[in-house]
């Protein structure tokens, strides 16, 4: 071999470095696979130590002639290594190792790579390349390290978990999924204090709650005082979750997890706000409660939607709200009535410099919480059973006895689903009294002399002399 110069030509660095033909050296240029430089005037060149570098990390593909020079076994090069030749069309040379094999392989493209041959736990023969192996010893570690994977899944031989208590996984899923993932984190946090302190998970392992200590759970909340099926389920819920979460993070087996059955609930409060407890309310409400429940009434927002209002996110002049930072995560655009329009223009003359809309008179600070005002709104208009969210279920069923679509209904309040949306929308008293009173209203119409409906085609058929006198009287 004649002596190189620093700069190769396409024709050096394909016939007497690569050994291959300079159509493939132009292919690695146009996939930009090997190092070269371009200069106008002096064509297309490689630097030497370059390539050399390339030869040897640089690239995944490895040349032909390069990989003669590969040692394997005892530090041998397949030339010296007991190979004949390189692998002609599409024939194997192959290492066996008891568990499997590893074989050379010559692609299109004059590419020859290492591949591996061993069978899986069922018995199915799996046969694939090594592309990141560059020696025989290489491939020889991913066939051993793939086998014994089969071999630990076959005769149960994988690593024992370590155990992990409930009160450890607790602190793990409050920290490392809640806080992450969920905007009501705080109120798992005080689900699981009540978890961890309860004696049916109290020392508990993972592992060892199972369907008795469930039920023990469940029987011991529900003797507690003021304690629904409801909050029994959303302790549940959070127990679910958390033992499935240690499944997928390696810190429980999936057969270890119990199947959890939760109380039926009936969470269809039909508490709707009439007009004369409405006007009572208002009556007795502070001035920024009012204010808060007159938003809520006319638009359907959640407290902490109207809470969190600023002055940016309303347009007075086309009379829209932007709520943001809903339940769901989306946006959405409200429009707002004569009644609503009105507070909002009061509202900005009084605090129009404050960002948020809703502010404490005194403090002048965004409002935080209305739970003592609105319990003794409520107290003072004697009213019962009514609950903030309750505004929300009147909005949505007072839309529907003027006529309003469910699928409108949806979109104002922002749920993804219909089902939701038909929780919200309560027929009242009149509108199911008016619904019954139709039947009547038709039978009315009806003129006198007309037959029977349930006797229908039977006007003209004289009654039996032995029938009934309850039947005589119904032919008529």
């Amino acid at each position: 071999m004649k002596r190189l110069s620093a700069l190769l030509s396409v024709r050096e660095v394909a016939e007497e470095v690569l050994g291959c033909h300079r159509i493939t050296v132009y292919r690695l240029v146009q996939k930009n696979e090997i190092p070269c430089i371009r200069k106008k005037g002096l064509g297309l060149r490689f630097r030497k130590a370059d390539i050399e570098t390339w030869l040897d990390t640089g690239s995944r593909r490895i040349p032909p002639a390069a990989l003669l020079t590969l040692p394997f076994g005892g530090g041998r090069t397949f030339a010296e290594g007991g190979l004949s030749g390189m692998p002609k069309g599409k024939s194997k040379t192959r290492w066996n190792f008891g568990r499997g094999a590893v074989y050379l392989r010559r692609f299109k493209g004059n590419l020859v790579r290492f591949c591996i041959d061993y069978r899986n736990a069922i018995g199915e023969r799996v046969q694939r390349v090594v592309k990141e192996a560059r020696t025989l010893e290489d491939a020889r570690d991913v066939l051993n390290k793939e086998t014994d994977k089969v071999l630990a899944g076959k005769y149960g031989l994988k690593k024992p978990i370590e155990r992990v208590t409930f009160k450890e996984f607790s602190d793990t899923y409050l920290t490392g999924y809640a806080r992450i993932n969920k905007k009501s984190w705080r109120t798992d946090r005080g689900y699981l204090r009540v978890m961890v302190d309860s004696e049916s998970f109290k020392g508990l392992f993972l592992d060892e709650i199972g369907s008795r200590e469930i039920e023990k759970f469940k029987a011991e909340r529900r003797e507690q005082d003021g304690v629904t099926p409801a909050t029994v389920n959303r302790c549940l819920a959070i127990v679910r979750r958390m033992l499935n979460l240690a499944v997928e993070w390696g810190d429980l087996e999936k057969g270890q997890v119990p199947k959890i059955k939760l109380f039926r609930e009936d969470n269809l409060m039909e508490r709707i706000l009439s007009p004369e407890e409405e006007a009572r309310l208002l009556r007795c409400s502070s001035t920024h409660l009012r204010s808060i429940l007159i938003t809520a009434l006319n638009s359907g927002m959640r407290l902490g939607e109207i809470l969190n209002l600023t002055w940016d996110r309303v347009d007075i002049a086309v009379g829209t709200v932007t709520v943001t930072k809903t339940k769901s995560g989306k946006d959405r655009v409200l429009p707002v009535n004569v009644v609503l329009r009105s507070e909002i223009e009061r509202l900005h003359a009084e605090n129009g410099l404050s960002p948020f809309v809703f502010v404490n008179p005194r403090t002048k600070k965004p409002l935080g919480s209305v739970k003592t005002a609105f319990k003794a709104a409520c107290r003072r208009a004697g009213i019962t059973g009514f609950r903030f969210h309750d505004a929300r279920h009147t909005f949505a069923s007072r839309l529907v006895a003027k006529g309003a679509d469910i699928i409108t209904i949806k979109a104002l309040l922002g749920h993804s689903s219909v089902r939701i949306t038909e929780r919200y929308t309560h027929s009242g008293r009149d509108q199911k009294q008016k619904a019954v009173d139709l039947l009547v209203e038709k039978g009315r119409e009806k003129p006198e002399n007309s037959p029977n409906p349930l006797r229908a085609g039977d006007a003209d058929i004289p009654p039996r002399k032995d029938a009934p006198v309850s039947s005589l009287v119904c032919s008529n």
